[in-house]
């Protein structure tokens, strides 16, 4: 585990435990990917924080002024200390671990559905039951056209791969032939 990795968990970790005191967890996530993709979507925000000629003081300020009345306290606190540690880069790892501690906190689970078209909503909720029945948690899916697939279907659930897709079937005999001709 990287040390980026490390620090990001215990943040979210930490966050998770105010916001389940506060009884706000799934507002917490929402408002955490809001500013994720917000400051991911701006290079120039990423490009003033990381400024080390510029004080944190003003970097809070700016943020403070941007996101005080569209996100809670904490969450707001915790975007604080994150530029005043200068650890603001952490913040997608914090929303990434803070999913997962979330999601296991809820029974809820995140997957990757990978089409080789696009399903209809109807068809990825179909998906989401199937694997949420598989997995015993409720799933929220993702979904990614991944043409090379051929057909079929491929879910991943954490480090779990649900592979039911034509090019690994046919990879999987292709392994299975070979090892039958030596």
């Amino acid at each position: 585990m990287s040390r980026d990795s490390a620090v990001a968990k215990r943040y979210a970790k930490a966050l998770f435990d105010i916001a389940q005191e506060q009884n706000i967890i799934a507002d917490v996530e929402q408002q955490l990917k809001l500013v994720v993709e917000a400051l991911e979507g701006d290079a120039e925000i990423r490009k003033f924080l990381g400024l080390p000629n510029i004080s944190v003081t003003k970097k809070i300020a700016l943020i403070n002024g941007v996101l005080s009345n569209k996100v809670s306290a904490v969450v707001l606190r915790t975007i604080e200390v994150l530029i005043e540690r200068g650890r603001q880069d952490a913040l997608s790892g914090v929303y990434a671990s803070y999913t997962k501690v979330a999601g296991e906190a809820l029974g809820k689970s995140h997957a990757t559905v990978y089409t080789a078209k696009r399903l209809s909503a109807a068809e990825l909720t179909n998906v989401e039951a199937t694997f949420g029945t598989l997995a015993g948690k409720r799933i929220e899916a993702e979904q990614v056209v991944e043409p090379s697939l051929l057909g079929g279907v491929q879910v991943r659930i954490g480090d779990r791969l649900y592979d039911g897709s034509l090019s690994g079937k046919l990879a999987r005999l292709e392994k299975a032939l070979k090892s039958q001709a030596l």
